[in-house]
């Protein structure tokens, strides 16, 4: 089959699915997942496996749309506005998750080893879902605006979470080695590297802008800014997300037509979104579920625990309204493709337990995903911030 039809079947599909989950007050997103399950590989195998595969480039492009847009949260007007609650709350919410998983799966009996590497990867959680929960039902409020700043913060805090974990793993599997620093650093050199050199496209953004004034320039112009960055960091091996958010931050603050921009990607990237979460439904294998055994039982309900307490310490420490300290930590359930990569790296270090780490991760992901933007949805409700 050509490639073309099988993309004319993720939009129809996920547009049917969209429609019949709204039907029963579900977001969007839970029917996009569950229109890619039912058509993937691994249930009516109207897609073959190979080209889920080929079909990666809708993710990376996808979620390159995602990381800039949330670049546009990052206001100077707003930071100094909410000053360092969205730091707080995402290093709490982040760690709280990483310490409570090791600390349970360790007490627990499980290797000292794996049980470190699965809590650095539970720090992480997916913007892709919640951002298109907040775009559905247009939520606005201070729950709202602060977790779009702690999702966006996030998956700093898990990269270097994991970078730490990964230099003590090492250091226990080769004791007297002096490149447990190296390993350590890797983290930040990359965390750092990828938001300075996103600072930069974003300042090199503005040049075009003043000589092309038309809507269809600028959209181009945005698309190979954004291509860019996935190909920069890419080849430097770096954050992809994080090098994409910086450049939207930079752009926001430093130029005129920022909001004009942001707002001609709203409009063009429906069906980028939908193909992306439909793609990623039909990667999402339920044959593993049975696999996770006491482990992935506790990674699923300790990580929820987790983010839900840590979301409120940080609130109660930073003296946030009771709504934003109430339902913040439900909005941060899903989690996706940063923990899936994560969890590669993680089984190529322990070969050992790759099919354990594996096996939880993916069962996670499906959960989480299918009832994290439900969960955020109900959050953002009872904090008054979605209307009927």
């Amino acid at each position: 089959m050509s490639t073309f039809f099988y993309l004319a079947l993720i939009l129809f599909s996920g547009l049917l699915f969209g429609r019949i989950v709204k039907q029963i007050k579900l977001p969007n997103v839970t029917g996009y997942l569950i229109a890619g399950l039912l058509i993937g590989p691994h249930i009516m195998k109207l897609i073959p496996s190979e080209t889920v595969e080929n079909l990666n480039f809708i993710s990376e492009m996808a979620l390159a749309f995602i990381a800039f847009s949330i670049g546009s949260e990052f206001k100077l007007s707003y930071l100094k506005k909410a000053g360092a609650t969205p730091i707080v709350i995402a290093l709490f919410e982040a760690l709280l998750a990483s310490v409570l998983v090791s600390g349970v799966l360790i007490i627990c009996g499980f290797d000292t080893k794996i049980s470190l590497l699965l809590g650095a990867i539970a720090a992480a959680t997916a913007p892709a879902a919640t951002i298109m929960v907040v775009k559905q039902y247009n939520a606005k409020g201070p729950v709202t605006n602060t977790m779009l700043s702690v999702v966006a913060l996030d998956d700093a805090v898990a990269i270097m979470a994991f970078g730490f974990a990964m230099a003590t793993v090492n250091s226990m599997l080769n004791p007297g080695q002096s490149s447990a620093w190296a390993t350590a650093l890797s983290p930040l050199i990359e965390i750092f590297g990828s938001i300075a050199l996103g600072l930069i496209l974003g300042l090199l953004f503005n040049f075009p802008l003043r000589y092309f004034k038309k809507q269809s320039n600028r959209l181009i112009i945005t698309c190979g800014f954004v291509f860019l960055g996935v190909a920069v960091a890419s080849y430097l091996n770096l954050s992809a997300l994080l090098l994409c958010m910086s450049m939207g931050m930079a752009l926001v603050n430093t130029s005129a037509s920022g909001e004009e921009i942001f707002g001609i990607v709203d409009s063009v990237t429906p069906p980028i979104f939908l193909m992306f979460f439909v793609v990623s439904g039909a990667e999402l294998d339920i044959t593993v579920i049975p696999k996770i055994g006491v482990i992935g039982i506790l990674y699923l309900i300790i990580r929820v625990v987790g983010k839900v307490l840590g979301a409120w310490l940080g609130a109660y420490i930073m003296k946030t309204p009771d709504t934003v300290r109430k339902y913040i930590g439900f909005t941060l359930v899903p989690q996706a493709g940063v923990a899936i990569g994560l969890s590669l790296i993680a089984s190529n270090t322990l070969p050992q337990y790759g099919q354990s780490i594996r096996a939880v991760i993916l069962c996670a992901t499906l959960i989480y995903e299918l009832t994290g933007p439900v969960i955020t949805k109900m959050g953002l409700k009872k904090a008054g911030e979605i209307q009927d």
